[in-house]
């Protein structure tokens, strides 16, 4: 079976980059199920149940997020009724909504979808390592196939947790740099890695945001107020083959569209 992974959405750019492309994906790669990480689609920083309901309706299955999925204080009630939009799994005991979700496709296939978040040059979270491997083991009593968005900004962790978990999961999908590396690859007992998805937002932009707004930041290192740049469009996915029953990943294919469109 084939499965999308569409990297952090930017803001409105993202949202209509992801609707401009998405269908004709799905359909090109046969793609069945479809996972994004939403934590950026409202206006750059964090999400709302609108922008939420927007991307399931575009026929996203579920949505992940990282450190900014609080940035829109009005989530937390959302996140604590839908189960199809995730927070991190190693966030505190106690803290509301949900780290993982077990989605039934009308064939009867299950997947199980993982969200994690590091925590080098990240809030001190729980550990990832520990926290997630009770959680594999509950959703591998229903299916093999599980993939893990492990939100986090050292490659060396990210790195480090895909061979920490290799055979116990199906992927493992960085986000959170908002830059698509090059180095995909399936692992010795078949799972699939990637550093870092990439972005799915503003192309003219410094991380999807606006280029001036961040160079001033590094000159001055004065805080000032960050806008989501406009203009052309990036759509940064992969495609990961994934044999439904055994969770073993034949392929990993990256995927990144510009629009020539500003």
């Amino acid at each position: 079976m084939n499965i999308l992974f569409i990297g952090d959405i930017i803001g409105l750019g993202g949202r209509n980059a992801l609707k401009a492309h998405m269908r004709s994906i799905v359909e090109k790669e046969a793609i069945e199920f479809i996972i994004v990480n939403g934590e950026n689609a409202a206006g750059g920083f964090g999400i709302t149940e609108q922008i939420a309901r927007e991307l399931f309706d575009y026929g996203v299955h579920v949505i992940t997020t990282g450190n900014h999925v609080w940035d829109k204080k009005e989530i937390i009630g959302y996140v604590t009724q839908n189960d199809r939009l995730l927070r991190p799994l190693n966030y505190p005991p106690g803290v509301p909504g949900f780290g993982s979700v077990i989605y039934y496709l009308k064939n009867g296939v299950k997947i199980g979808v993982i969200n994690l978040m590091g925590r080098i040059f990240m809030a001190p979270v729980d550990c990832p390592f520990r926290t997630s491997i009770p959680e594999i083991e509950r959703i591998q009593n229903e299916t093999n196939v599980i993939i893990v968005d492990f939100h986090a900004e050292a490659t060396s962790e990210k790195i480090a947790y895909a061979h920490y978990v290799n055979g116990k999961v199906s992927a493992v999908c960085g986000t959170h740099t908002h830059v698509q590396t090059a180095d995909e690859r399936i692992l010795s007992k078949g799972t699939a890695f990637i550093t870092d998805v990439g972005m799915t937002g503003p192309y003219d932009s410094i991380i999807g945001i606006k280029e001036e707004q961040i160079i001033e930041r590094f000159l001055t290192f004065m805080p000032n107020k960050y806008d989501v740049a406009k203009g052309r469009t990036i759509f940064s996915a992969v495609v990961l083959d994934v044999d439904h029953n055994t969770g073993k990943t034949y392929s990993i294919k990256r995927i990144m569209l510009v629009s020539e469109q500003k």
